[in-house]
């Protein structure tokens, strides 16, 4: 399915969360069977044969893609949490989004250092939920062979907060 198909599946809602803020409601393209799969397929195909070990998802909304994505190529799945979510010792970073802030979790034992990690997520605004991410990974010393989104929003220029890094959307506004 083009990519375009795909746009025209998810619903945009004005004002939300806030007002000025257009929210991008991918749940209109999760509930069609066939676009979900399509969009799985399309997110994977960049990193098939780069050796992922472990495939890193951001909540909320990166879950949906990280955990199938995880098991398509053969990798473990890591969650990066929001403060106070994850049970065990943490590492853990704030950063900026474009209505606020937020702090990001990683289990401190989740990544063994060199392992190849594929950070997803569902959306690339700005680029500060993941450049959060990109330093937890770091931390932990995990390589990061590239950074996956279902949806970029080419106007808020997030990408260029990420030169350096294999950069994929399937998407773009």
């Amino acid at each position: 399915m083009p990519a375009e198909d795909l746009r025209a599946k998810i619903r945009e809602i004005p004002d939300f969360p806030k007002p000025g803020i257009l929210f991008y409601d991918i749940t209109t393209l999760l509930k069609d069977a066939a676009a979900y799969k399509d969009a799985i397929d399309q997110m994977i195909e960049p990193y098939r044969d780069m050796g992922v070990d472990l495939v890193v998802g951001m909540e909320s909304r990166g879950f949906i893609f990280s955990g199938p994505i995880a098991y398509q190529l053969n990798a473990g799945l890591i969650p990066v949490r929001k403060l106070g979510k994850l049970p065990a010792e943490t590492v853990s970073v704030e950063y900026a989004l474009e209505y606020g802030s937020n702090t990001l979790e990683i289990h401190k034992d989740a990544i063994r250092a060199g392992q190849r990690v594929l950070i997803v997520d569902d959306l690339l605004a700005t680029g500060g939920t993941v450049r959060g991410t990109i330093e937890l990974v770091q931390r932990l010393q995990g390589q990061i062979v590239g950074l996956d989104f279902l949806v970029e929003l080419l106007f808020l220029k997030g990408r260029e907060r990420l030169q350096g890094y294999k950069t994929t959307s399937v998407i773009q506004y």
